[in-house]
């Protein structure tokens, strides 16, 4: 039984720092904000770099990876081009595969957004429209978009009313 109980406990040690050193070495990955911060990401996430929560500005948004997409919406005039960071895309580097995000505006409008919806060539942050950052009275500087003209079930008052602008934080909830 005494043996039994040091190998659990060996297990367990185990396992912990190979979780720790794992996240750690995402965590690391992040880095720290140098600009202002445009994202806060907090809850059930893996990586941090804050005490609990992951903090972008706009340079760290883009070195995650910039898509580009043309889409026509309901509130703007034509079609669009919209470049931002896939959603998907921002949920991996922060270790997040299910749940639900609880996205909120700065003027604390907020809206639920399932990870699922989280998929390649789906929904991105975006921080440009039409070439240019997006000023808060242009929906910026953040705006969850999808890509409305490429997939018939995007064109829903459901998907549209997850299309939150002024994005600035984001709770991932279990």
């Amino acid at each position: 039984m005494k043996r039994l109980q040091q190998l659990a406990t060996l297990i367990c040690a185990c396992v912990t720092f190979a979780g720790w050193s794992g996240s750690q070495a995402l965590a690391d990955g992040l880095g720290d904000p140098a600009g202002e911060i445009v994202l806060t990401v907090s809850g059930d996430i893996k990586v941090t770099n804050t005490d609990s929560a992951a903090a972008f500005d706009m340079a760290m948004l883009e070195e995650l990876g910039a898509t580009t997409f043309k889409t026509t919406t309901i509130w703007t005039e034509g079609v669009q081009t919209f470049v931002g960071v896939e959603l998907q895309g921002l949920l991996k580097a922060l270790g997040v595969d299910s749940g639900t995000l609880s996205a909120s505006a700065v003027n604390d409008y907020a809206v639920e957004i399932p990870v699922s919806d989280a998929v390649e060539s789906g929904p991105i942050i975006a921080f440009r429209r039409n070439g240019a950052e997006m000023s808060l009275r242009e929906k910026g500087p953040l705006w969850i978009v999808y890509p409305y003209d490429n997939n018939p079930e995007y064109q829903s008052e459901l998907i549209y009313s997850r299309s939150i602008w002024q994005l600035d934080r984001i709770e991932v909830l279990p």
